[in-house]
């Protein structure tokens, strides 16, 4: 998924939605459709819906609190959540929990000087996938040919860490860097640069555009 509450909780009774969609050059896909909506001060609630192209599809909700009060520069929030994958036929449940520390720009040294501003956020969240089925594995081979099994987009444990810098470049566009940092339990640790483009289109409605490229583990 490309968009996560952070540590920046909706105001009461706001709405956010996002509909998004990633392609790499092999063909493989996801789409989903995210959303939050501001409870209470410091409580925000969220839903995500995903479709990949191997054949999972999925639902989680999922719930996130500040831990924070409002004061200072720090924002710090915790979340956690529940859901369903359905596989092959079969449904598997779905926990995860997390956490994110925020900072603007202003109270940070050096960026603080950043015309326009901007934030460093740090999101880290543990996802378990309850399933006894031995995954699929999709490696290359000493040779360098590919198995024709796929590897399923969830495994049974995932660990993110995603460190974001973003800048307001102007009043209507943003520029965000993201440093994607995973850990599963099939293909191990792997590391990816994403970096991409926000413009304000009419009313609210906002696009972003970017790409994701691999530094170290899978593509």
């Amino acid at each position: 998924c490309v968009a996560h509450a952070g540590p920046w909780s909706r105001a009461k009774g706001e709405v956010f939605l996002s509909l998004s969609a990633e392609r790499d050059r092999d063909g493989n896909s996801y789409t989903g459709l995210y959303g939050e909506y501001g409870l209470r001060s410091g409580q925000t609630l969220g839903f995500e819906l995903g479709r990949s192209n191997v054949g999972e599809t999925s639902a989680m909700i999922w719930w996130q609190r500040a831990l924070d009060r409002g004061e200072g520069p720090n924002r710090l929030t915790f979340s956690t959540g529940m859901g369903v994958l359905e596989r092959d036929g079969k449904l598997v449940s779905l926990a995860q929990i997390g956490a994110a520390w925020g900072r603007g720009f202003d109270s940070l040294p050096v960026l603080r000087d950043v015309p326009g501003g901007g934030w460093l956020a740090i999101d880290a969240r543990v996802k378990l996938a309850n399933s006894n089925e031995v995954e699929p594995d999709r490696t290359p081979d000493a040779n360098g040919r590919w198995s024709s099994r796929q590897t399923y987009l969830t495994p049974k444990t995932t660990a993110k860490a995603e460190v974001t810098l973003g800048w307001n470049a102007t009043s209507s566009l943003k520029l965000i860097n993201q440093l994607r940092l995973e850990d599963r339990d099939d293909t191990g640790f792997a590391a990816k640069l994403a970096s991409s483009v926000v413009r304000d289109l009419a009313g609210p409605a906002k696009i972003e555009l970017g790409v994701v490229m691999k530094l170290t583990g899978e593509g």
